[in-house]
């Protein structure tokens, strides 16, 4: 596929709307010639922009002045090729092209270079096929840069508090604890004890507590208690008697008979102690003896010891021991519940007091009864029971609870042995791990650190990627890097460069790949980049610095496998070049455009031009030129011949014309010519005696001088000759004749001298 015609260029550079270029086809290999400033360079940026699609290129060139936007047609394989609307129809990628922009975008700025040219220079060493593989890694880094700045903002969302001094990726990866609550307790109770180490050694252990009962089954024994041996009868008399006597009767009674007992030791008998009467004969005397017997006495004092005990050990001083013991237990779990799980004591002295009270007096009142009524058989009445029963009830429920506090003993003791020697720095950070593990697991929480780890696993994912087109992309590299270093510098050698480049290489960065080159020059290396000292900027000249971007280019396409489809355009080539490098610039052009679909060259210098028209297939070469057309330019057709041949060439067809036939107008022309023919020929056969500004004079002179000697030039005949040609000729020079421009002009005379001068030219 060929470009065959540049059919319209309007609102573009110099060119305002041209379409001449539909009639001036584009061979395999054109060359177009322009004077500087006329549009070449705009000619490659659009095909430049064609084959990158970048209107961006075409729209800096919009024509200054224009109205309308730029509207360019290409005619490429036999298809129209748009550009309008800023854009392009299609793009062409085989085209290549060499100019001003190439030297800018991979070679360098001026005499800088930077960053973009290495990294461009590194696509262009790639090729398509490194490019692509390039391209893959570009696109995983790109995509990891985009993971790790989501990451970031994921990682933003999850609170530094809940985090603590973990790092966010430690955070995540806390496991879930079913028992975290339990643990996060213990963990805060063992903080809080080693930071209590003091308080808790001098702390007291729960004490046991114990509260007296009521004995109900023995009471009631003791209550019904009565005298076995006193008859019924006798029994009934005297408590008949007893009641008699009112309340206090039978105790003042009892008194009586011990009285009785002492007076009678005295008589010999017993007597009234009151009127020392006899009372043997008295029926209800031994009545009284067998009621108030040792068994009586015993019965007695039996109820007066429980009476008694039951007084003290249920009395007011046992109930405020009680409620002391309580509040120093309420106190000791107030402390303790800090370090352990305790039982609650929740327990109502007034009311344990009042039920322990009413049971207390509901005893002592029958016991009393009893005691003034020793015979008489008593029991616990209901209301009694009743009393016994509420505190026995509440009293159970105490000494559970007590025991229940005493029972976490051990547990304390276990505190006071972790406290004593606990690190507080260690058990703070145990419990802050735990408190992260809770708050990783709290639902809103957990679901910010879910998107974090899904959103890091992509990354991993990507990062196994990007190592395996890294991998593809290094073995790529390892293979045409090496040869491209022996591309280039086989062409620096064709182009007589005096400097080769080494260690041609790939470099890796985080801003993506690039190339890295060192200019050796005497076999010295010179750093690209180096601020002080030899380096790229002061060691390579222009016309060094545009043959290394030439090698560059020509290198590129030595390495691409589709060289044969491409469209190669090379603008103004030779700029800057030396002399002694065009004729290999020339040659290597020449052997490029034999090997590419096609080559169009543009350049403001017509030799350079015409040395490659010369040495170019007539069958698949064609020319044009932009030429000034008002205050624009247009294309139009370039005679190439007429510019390649000389003023030699041309004065010597002047003359072989004029001997075909005579012309009036042009024989003035013809005769002036014979002189610098001869010339030219002088200065080729006789270099060493004729050199640039002799005249023909002076060498008759040295010609004449030399007749017959080993360093004779002509000889006699031809000495003769070259005079008598030489003075027909002075006739039509200014130098040689005044009257030069009216010299009369014979046809005859001047055939004959034209064909005389060229005969003498032509000879060996």
């Amino acid at each position: 596929m060929t470009c065959e015609r540049i059919a319209l260029l309007r609102n573009i550079g110099q060119f305002d709307s041209v379409n001449a270029g539909a009639q001036l086809p584009l061979s395999r290999f054109s060359v177009i010639y322009a004077e500087n400033g006329r549009g070449k360079t705009t000619l490659a940026t659009i095909l430049r922009s064609a084959k990158s699609g970048d209107p961006q290129l075409i729209s800096d060139r919009h024509r200054l002045g224009a109205q309308h936007p730029p509207h360019i047609v290409l005619t490429v394989g036999g298809a129209p090729v748009v550009f309008q609307n800023g854009a392009w129809t299609s793009a062409l990628p085989h085209v290549e092209v060499f100019d001003d922009g190439f030297v800018a975008a991979n070679v360098c700025s001026g005499i800088e270079i930077e960053t973009a040219h290495r990294k461009n220079l590194h696509e262009l060493i790639l090729g398509a096929q490194g490019v692509t593989l390039n391209s893959d890694v570009q696109r995983h880094v790109e995509s990891i840069e985009q993971h790790n700045r989501d990451l970031r903002i994921k990682e933003a969302a999850i609170p530094a508090a809940a985090r603590g001094a973990l790092d966010v990726d430690s955070f995540c990866a806390l496991a879930a604890d079913p028992d975290i609550e339990t643990k996060i307790t213990a963990a805060d109770r063992n903080l809080a004890a080693a930071r209590s180490a003091d308080a808790i050694n001098h702390q007291p252990e729960f004490l046991t507590l114990t509260l007296p009962t009521f004995d109900a089954a023995s009471l009631n024994l003791l209550l019904a208690r009565q005298l076995a041996e006193l008859e019924a009868d006798a029994a009934a008399r005297v408590s008949t008697h007893l009641q008699a006597l009112g309340v206090g009767g039978e105790a003042w009674v009892s008194d009586g008979m011990a009285r009785i007992a002492d007076a009678s030791e005295a008589h010999d008998h017993e007597v009234c102690p009151f009127c020392a009467q006899n009372l043997e004969g008295s029926n209800l005397i031994q009545h009284y003896q067998a009621y108030f017997s040792a068994a009586y006495q015993e019965l007695k004092g039996a109820l007066n010891a429980i009476e008694q005990s039951t007084s003290i050990n249920h009395g007011g001083e046992a109930q405020a021991a009680f409620e002391r013991a309580i509040r120093v237990a309420s106190q000791n779990r107030e402390f303790w519940r800090a370090f352990l799980d305790l039982p609650t004591i929740d327990v109502d002295t007034a009311a344990i007091a009042r039920a322990w009270t009413a049971a207390r007096d509901a005893v002592l009142a029958l016991l009393r009864a009893k005691i003034a009524s020793p015979l008489e058989p008593m029991s616990l009445s209901t209301i009694a029971l009743a009393a016994i029963d509420t505190y026995e009830q509440q009293r159970s429920a105490v000494i559970a609870l007590i025991a229940g506090l005493v029972a976490c003993n051990p547990q304390i003791a276990v505190v006071k042995e972790r406290a004593a020697g606990a690190d507080v720095a260690t058990l703070a950070a145990d419990l802050a791990k735990l408190q992260s593990v809770r708050q990783r697991h709290e639902p809103a929480t957990a679901q910010l650190c879910d998107e974090y780890l899904d959103e890091k696993a992509l990354k991993a994912v990507t990062e196994a990627a990007r190592v395996t087109a890294r991998a593809a992309l290094d073995q790529y590299r390892q293979n045409i890097f090496p040869a491209y270093q022996l591309a280039i510098n086989e062409y620096l050698q064709r182009f007589n460069a005096g400097f080769r480049l080494d260690a041609v290489s790939s470099v890796n960065n985080r801003g993506g790949s690039s190339a890295s080159y060192a200019v050796l020059i005497n076999n010295v290396s010179v750093s690209i980049t180096a601020n002080d000292g030899p380096s790229f900027r002061n060691t390579l000249s222009a016309g060094d610095r545009n043959t290394l971007a030439l090698a560059f280019f020509f290198a590129s396409l030595e390495q691409d496998p589709n060289l044969a489809q491409k469209i190669v355009v090379i603008d103004d080539p030779m700029t800057s070049l030396d002399e002694h490098r065009s004729l290999t610039t020339v040659q290597e052009m020449r052997r490029l455009e034999a090997r590419v679909a096609q080559m169009i060259v543009l350049s403001h210098s017509k030799p350079f031009l015409c040395a490659l028209w010369e040495g170019a297939d007539p069958a698949t070469r064609s020319a044009m030129r932009i030429s000034r057309q008002g205050t624009g330019s247009t294309l139009a057709t370039w005679d190439v011949r007429q510019d390649c041949i000389t003023e030699h060439d041309r004065r010597h067809e002047l003359v072989e014309r004029y001997l075909q036939a005579s012309d009036p107008a042009t024989e003035r022309s013809v005769a002036a010519a014979l002189r610098p023919i001869m010339e030219a020929f002088m200065r080729v056969s006789y270099p060493g005696v004729f050199p640039p500004g002799t005249m023909l004079g002076h060498f008759h002179n040295i010609c004449q001088q030399r007749l017959n000697t080993p360093n004779q030039l002509l000889n006699t005949a031809d000495t003769a000759e070259l005079r008598a040609l030489l003075d027909y000729a002075n006739r039509f020079h200014h130098d040689t004749n005044a009257a030069w421009e009216t010299a009369a002009i014979n046809d005859q005379e001047l055939t004959g001298y034209c064909g005389r001068t060229l005969r003498f030219t032509k000879r060996a």
